[in-house]
């Protein structure tokens, strides 16, 4: 009974997963011109960010779209941030230094609320410092964005790993999404169920992103994306959720330690369900994807649970492109690894003990 109930927890993990490696939404350019170009604002909170900064920025002026404002909010930093984005191409980068952060804000919903402020753009288009955009990923972006008709479009970058420790950790985040998460849902469907978004690559149609009361409306909350795709899937206001492909890319961490403080920061928080049916829920996860690797030689049948993970780990890895064989091998681990950042992230969460960029969550 027990392997039965696996194999039929497991069957709905793999359709779901093989559904998103056929039909989830890709950033893919098309190969024509936009007519037409309304002024996008480029909009970038930068707290601490001298790594990254000016990478960033010479991607975003290797776009191909012309009609763009670029604006750089250094959010308080302590380390150069402000002096190398100032002293990057003046004459089309405006950097301003942000405000002190108020009572009951978080910094980068206070950094992209100073930012929208700022800005002019028809278009709104919040891009995190680590993300490595190619050239044509604005076009294609705002291409698809009319095509679609939606209000918010967000990707998933492509994640780039360099370091053993990001292996162990960084794959989840892609694993969930595309397990649980039939992605073309979040645009077809108006169910609240069906919601994902990424902060490190979204693009606003002014008019909804203001409308919804933009990042000032979720001051408060750890996982903005998210609670800002809830507010325009309950205003009936469509969203599309895509993959970077070959277009965005980000290197969100440069080890273990990183890693694991970002998985925690966002993990349980990103959830939005309470302790003890999060607790669950990791819980359900760790036993169901980790008791193959136990029970495969209880009888012959026990060889189907363990096909079907690889099933979902190979699928979900190709999709995202990343090495399927890395995956394959430390799957256990990783499986671990979640449900450990899991525990402590509800104890930091609901304890007040979430710390990011040098500042208490």
């Amino acid at each position: 009974m027990f392997i039965v109930l696996l194999i039929i927890s497991l069957s709905i993990f793999s359709v779901i997963s093989i559904y998103n490696f056929f039909t989830a939404p890709q950033l893919k350019m098309k190969g024509f011109e936009i007519s037409n170009q309304k002024l996008v604002s480029i909009l970038v909170p930068a707290r601490n960010e001298e790594a990254n900064i000016e990478n960033c920025l010479k991607n975003i002026l290797l776009q191909d779209y012309a009609n763009t404002e670029i604006i750089v909010l250094d959010d308080n930093s302590n380390d150069r941030t402000f002096e190398i984005a100032s002293s990057y191409n003046k004459d089309k980068i405006k950097v301003i230094n942000g405000d002190e952060l108020p009572e009951n804000w978080l910094g980068k919903n206070w950094a992209c609320h100073q930012l929208s402020e700022a800005s002019n753009g028809e278009y709104l288009l919040f891009i995190d410092t680590d993300v490595e955009i190619k050239r044509g990923a604005i076009s294609t972006a705002i291409q698809q964005q009319r095509e679609s008709n939606v209000g918010l479009l967000s990707v998933f970058p492509t994640q780039i790993m360099k370091t053993f420790g990001e292996y162990l950790i960084v794959p989840i985040m892609n694993w969930l999404l595309l397990t649980f998460l039939p992605l073309r849902f979040v645009f077809t469907s108006s169910n609240n169920l069906f919601v994902a978004a990424n902060g490190q690559f979204m693009l606003w149609k002014r008019e909804t992103y203001f409308s919804i009361g933009g990042h000032e409306a979720v001051k408060n909350k750890v996982v903005e994306d998210m609670e800002l795709a809830k507010l325009c899937k309950k205003n009936n206001l469509k969203i599309k959720t895509l993959l970077g492909s070959d277009l965005v890319y980000c290197n969100m961490y440069n080890s273990f330690k990183d890693a694991y403080s970002g998985f925690l920061k966002n993990f349980y928080a990103g959830f939005s369900i309470n302790p003890l049916l999060f607790f669950i829920t990791i819980l359900f996860l760790l036993l169901v994807f980790l008791l193959p690797f136990v029970v495969i030689t209880i009888s012959f049948y026990s060889f189907i649970p363990l096909i079907l993970v690889l099933v979902t780990r190979i699928v979900v890895s190709i999709k995202s492109k990343q090495n399927w064989l890395i995956n394959v091998f430390f799957h256990p681990v990783q499986m671990l690894l979640m449900f450990w950042i899991g525990i402590v992230s509800v104890i930091k969460f609901e304890t007040n003990q979430l710390v990011w960029k040098q500042r208490k969550l």
